[in-house]
């Protein structure tokens, strides 16, 4: 199995701004790789670079060896891209729409008809193709939006945060896909801020931050980062300060991190059960009232509050 693409020291700045920051991984063939991180990581930035859309500032990038700066053509030939963004007339049937961008790929006749009926097969729509895409629900759109990108049937598939604002059901559906697709030999590079995702696709997982690439490896490679900490999350009500609590957490004795967010504060402890007593007593006398808690083995949502010092979030 040989390397599909080979990233090294990508940068991507705007004026002042770092968006990606000397970011260097490869993917293997047949694998799906996750880059994992919250919204404003650097994972669109990224993925419009290596699909050819802006130009990298640094770095290089190739795919079977194109480079994506200077053979671009070649690049686009190989892949397939599924944007955040859903890139769909809404007036037009999912058929047309298939049809109009197999056609910007250079599809005709009788090969756009049966590339455009493989891939309705595909994801699932061929009893209602012929319907307008703005009388869709929003997972279909989003199937569909992942079908314009299978048309030139792509050795690496690009899919930035496909499940993004859709239900559970649509949900599930695009994650079965996914594996689906990769079981028939696609490669896939899969952008998410949601651990789970991470947790249940990937081959291996790249944990982004601040445009820089904080961790990389297989999930059980990323988790002995944390070793055997688990993570205990508190939910207290709206009215409530996680700051004020986490502050006060900090001095419990096996409380090795107290990280605020919305509604709720995040603990890394060697053991959750120890310090659940003490921590809930810690809370009484600072008048905050815990509505709720967590208790969470190690996963790659507690290898991003190791690294990072807070909780991995919308």
């Amino acid at each position: 199995m040989g390397t599909i693409l080979e990233v090294r020291d990508l940068v991507k700045k705007y004026n002042s701004k770092i968006a990606v920051d000397r970011i260097s991984f490869d993917i293997q063939e047949g694998e799906i790789f996750s880059l994992l991180g919250p919204n404003g990581a650097g994972k669109t930035t990224t993925i419009s670079i290596l699909s050819t859309l802006i130009a990298p500032t640094e770095g290089y990038a190739a795919v079977l060896g194109y480079s994506v700066t200077k053979q671009p053509m070649e690049v686009k030939r190989l892949i397939g891209v599924v944007p955040q963004e859903i890139a769909l007339y809404d007036d037009m049937s999912a058929l047309e729409n298939l049809n109009f961008w197999g056609e910007m790929y250079g599809l005709t006749g009788k090969a756009l008809k049966n590339r455009v009926s493989e891939v309705l097969e595909q994801i699932e729509l061929t009893d209602r193709a012929k319907e307008r895409v703005k009388t869709y629900s929003g997972g279909m759109k989003r199937r569909v939006n992942i079908g314009v990108g299978l048309l030139n049937k792509p050795r690496l598939l690009f899919m930035d945060e496909p499940t993004v604002g859709i239900d559970p059901q649509s949900r599930r559906a695009i994650l079965d896909s996914v594996k689906k697709l990769n079981k028939s030999g696609m490669t896939i590079l899969y952008t998410t801020h949601y651990m789970e995702e991470a947790q249940e696709l990937s081959d291996r997982v790249g944990v982004i931050d601040h445009g820089k690439l904080i961790a990389l490896g297989t999930q059980s490679e990323l988790t002995a980062q944390v070793g055997e900490m688990d993570t205990l999350i508190l939910h207290v009500g709206e009215n409530e300060d996680p700051e004020h609590l986490a502050q006060g957490l900090r001095t419990v004795q096996g409380v090795l991190q107290a990280n605020p967010s919305d509604h709720e504060v995040a603990l890394v402890t060697p053991s959750a059960e120890e310090v659940l007593a003490p921590v809930v007593s810690r809370a009484n006398e600072l008048g905050i009232k815990i509505h709720s808690v967590d208790i969470r083995e190690p996963n790659l949502e507690a290898v991003f509050l190791h690294l990072t010092g807070r909780a991995l979030r919308d």
